[in-house]
């Protein structure tokens, strides 16, 4: 039986995540896209905590396009400068590096993020 594209999708975020881990000092990323909106959430693995979150329901008329994944964007790099973040790892959780997630990642970099 074939298996559906969430299916793919998540073995795919398995075994990313086998190598992929944050910790206090760099943390995770995570990324989660549905068809109505953009989640994003910076975790301590080690701890098993989010340190930030932030969705398009956060953003001041946030619509699920590229432009509103870059206003989350700017929101997470805001909140974490002022946790005193500078350096993350990036989990797509097995999402294409292209599109709103290739759009987020570099934005994040642009605000000062080192991945």
């Amino acid at each position: 039986m074939k298996k559906t594209r969430n299916e793919q999708r998540k073995k795919r975020a398995c075994r990313i995540r086998k190598s992929v881990s944050g910790t206090a000092q760099i943390p995770r990323v995570n990324v989660f896209r549905s068809l109505t909106s953009f989640y994003v959430q910076v975790i301590d693995d080690e701890v098993g905590s989010t340190l930030i979150s932030a969705n398009l329901n956060d953003v001041k008329d946030g619509k699920n396009t590229i432009e509103g994944v870059e206003k989350i964007a700017e929101v997470i790099v805001k909140k974490a400068i002022e946790k005193g973040i500078s350096k993350v790892v990036f989990d797509r959780s097995g999402y294409k590096y292209h599109g709103k997630v290739k759009a987020f990642a570099e934005k994040l970099r642009e605000g000062g993020l080192i991945f």
